[in-house]
């Protein structure tokens, strides 16, 4: 994520005091992302991650953290917090909470191919039926109310064609939300950002799946959506490929297949994640926040998107 917080080894050290991961040899900084600073730590027991929550609540802490914990339990390639020797997953660095977390193994990929696409199907209907007893209750806060919200907000910076679209889509939205079919679909914790980005992969083995800091109470349609609008997709165009978005679904139902509404609003979820995450980056672009070091995303990408599933998707009908 991108360096909002510096820390010296000092400060790092003392921090990691009464922790079961040994002494502190070095660390480093993840510049990739938007919204913590994450950093690399090497102690004399293995490599860690360190994330330094900038604009989290600590009461949201323990929602994400125990959906970790959880996953892991259930034996999920996902990282596991390090607790402290008094059992706190995290506690306060230079005055903003933060935690330590295992390194997986592994590394993103930028063009999934159709065996890695499935491996990611695979790993989230095991995570949709792993968090069916997980009590942790935290609506998603990228949800359509937030949606509506930053539509306000953006309507001072972007231009008009852009708040049009947007618009439209937002209304569209919210009469899906409201219908009866919607209230329907199953939901729980579900990761909700499992972008290329967030997964670690070993050939076409799944190492691990990291950043929960988006995570939230969702249907399952819509985080297999956000998921199926990056892994699938064509850069260029936005439109999904049909080879590796059946290979991803059909990893995905190998699992859990799904109902019969969810297959009816497949389409409508497809939009829902192409608006989430257009108006995120809208929000990035329009009115971002300073860091030492910060990639603002470019929101025409998410635009093409939205605009594709808008003209119907062919290719990815379930």
């Amino acid at each position: 994520m991108a360096v909002f917080t510096r820390i010296t080894h000092d400060e790092l050290n003392a921090w990691l005091a009464g922790r079961p991961c040994g002494s502190l040899q070095s660390f480093e900084g993840i510049s990739s992302g938007i919204e913590n600073t994450n950093y690399f730590v090497n102690t004399s027991t293995g490599r860690y991650v360190l994330t330094i929550f900038e604009k989290l609540q600590v009461s949201e802490l323990p929602f994400y953290l125990g959906l970790m914990g959880h996953l892991s339990s259930k034996g999920l390639p996902v990282p596991g917090p390090v607790a402290s020797q008094a059992g706190d997953l995290y506690s306060m660095l230079k005055g903003k909470p933060a935690t330590l977390v295992n390194c997986l193994q592994g590394h993103s990929v930028e063009a999934p191919n159709g065996a890695q696409c499935a491996a990611i199907g695979q790993f989230i209907a095991l995570a949709h039926l792993a968090v069916l007893d997980f009590d942790g209750q935290l609506p998603n806060p990228r949800g359509l109310n937030w949606i509506q919200e930053a539509t306000g907000r953006l309507v001072q910076h972007a231009p008009e064609h852009v708040l049009a679209l947007l618009s439209d889509e937002v209304a569209h939205q919210s009469r899906i939300a409201a219908s009866a079919a919607y209230r329907a679909l199953p939901k729980g914790a579900v990761h909700a950002d499992l972008f290329r980005d967030n997964a670690l992969m070993d050939g076409d083995t799944l190492g691990g799946v990291i950043d929960f800091y988006f995570a939230g109470i969702d249907t399952f349609l819509f985080d297999l959506a956000v998921t199926v609008n990056d892994w699938c997709i064509d850069l260029n165009t936005g439109a999904l490929d049909a080879e590796r978005t059946a290979a991803l679904l059909a990893g995905y139902q190998k699992h859990r297949p799904l109902h019969i509404d969810e297959q009816a609003l497949w389409q409508d979820m497809l939009r829902s994640a192409a608006l989430r995450f257009w108006t995120s980056r809208l929000v990035d672009y329009y009115m971002p926040r300073d860091a030492e070091v910060l990639h603002v995303k470019d929101p025409s990408h998410f635009e093409r998107v939205l605009k594709a599933r808008r003209a119907g998707c062919p290719a990815c009908q379930i």
